[in-house]
């Protein structure tokens, strides 16, 4: 499938009840239950939601991976994110960050025994002093909030990949875990 076929048709099923061909907006917060945890798929919209998840499915087949997820904030998804570390664990990321990321990385994260290192991300020899055992992930926002400093992903980070064995991408935040 082409790359402008995808964007228009990636995670689209018509709609069983009315054969509408793209995705209806899906604004009910509940669903009908036969009983409790007996329903279609969709029981309450902040766990799921049929829009959300043609979203998620469109997000994953236009990035060639296997699932996508959605988020309500940038700040949400960090959140999501971060939960995934553990007491111990090493980020590096940018002196630059967004204000919102920085106080969740510093206020509420640092707590928990998740340790953060701040580094201009412009020079990849920045980073590479601060990997370590401990390192699990490389937060990177490209361009920067406020600042709009760019890191040049592809040309300065190739080689941080040694060791590394994920690599994911979001609209402003990169990351690279161990």
């Amino acid at each position: 499938m082409k790359l402008g076929t995808k964007f228009i048709h990636a995670g689209v099923e018509p709609d069983p009840s009315t054969g509408a061909i793209m995705t209806p907006i899906y604004q009910t917060s509940t669903y009908v239950q036969e009983g409790p945890a007996q329903h279609k798929g969709y029981e309450y919209a902040r766990s799921q939601n049929p829009t959300r998840t043609a979203l998620e499915q469109a997000l994953a087949a236009i990035e060639n991976g296997r699932h996508g997820l959605a988020f309500s904030s940038g700040v949400a998804a960090t959140d999501a994110v971060i939960k995934l570390l553990q007491p111990g664990d090493e980020v590096i990321a940018g002196n630059d960050l967004y204000g919102g990321t920085y106080r969740m990385f510093t206020k509420i994260f640092a707590k928990f025994g998740i340790t953060f290192h701040y580094v201009n991300m412009q020079d990849a020899a920045n980073i590479k002093t601060y990997i370590n055992a401990h390192t699990k992930l490389i937060w990177i926002e490209t361009p920067t909030n406020p600042l709009l400093r760019l890191a040049d992903l592809r040309s300065r980070y190739p080689r941080l990949r040694d060791g590394t064995r994920r690599c994911s991408c979001g609209r402003s935040a990169c990351l690279a875990g161990g």
